[in-house]
């Protein structure tokens, strides 16, 4: 089975954002992270990042009938993206929602999440575990139970 992994803007500013709320370590070593929990798991994994709406469309379209399940923080565009709701609804893959920071304890704004009503499920607030902890699901949600971890 495959994921992938999409992150949204600033995500390649790892260690260098607001480290005090996203941490110090760099997108590197969350691509890292990511590819090694999937082998864990038995995934194969893409990771992807851009700062371009579009272009995470793009690459939401393009996953169509080539990936089992989508890991995906929109970043930013979690809170205004219509287009990436749309495309995530119109491949109709299995999709995970996760945020490094706990969204729903910052500003208002951000408690809106337009990609996560296309989402079987969130995460946020874990850091770069939540990403591991949405391959998870995915995995128990392709197996329905009847796979080991």
């Amino acid at each position: 089975m495959k994921i992938l992994v999409i992150n949204g803007p600033n995500l390649n500013y790892l260690g260098i954002r607001e480290p005090e709320l996203y941490g110090k370590k760099d997108y590197k070593a969350l691509v890292a992270f990511c590819e090694e929990s999937a082998k864990q798991l038995g995934f194969d994994c893409e990771s992807y990042q851009s700062n371009h709406e579009g272009c995470i469309v793009d690459k939401i379209q393009e996953a169509y009938g080539k990936v089992d399940g989508i890991v995906i923080n929109p970043a930013a565009y979690t809170h205004t993206s219509v287009a990436i709701l749309d495309a995530l609804k119109a491949v109709g893959i299995p999709a995970v929602e996760v945020h490094l920071t706990d969204v729903n304890a910052r500003e208002d704004f951000r408690k809106i999440s337009y990609a996560g009503m296309a989402c079987v499920k969130t995460y946020a607030g874990y850091g770069f575990d939540g990403y591991k902890m949405a391959m998870e699901y995915l995995k128990d949600y392709f197996c329905k139970g009847e796979c080991s971890k």
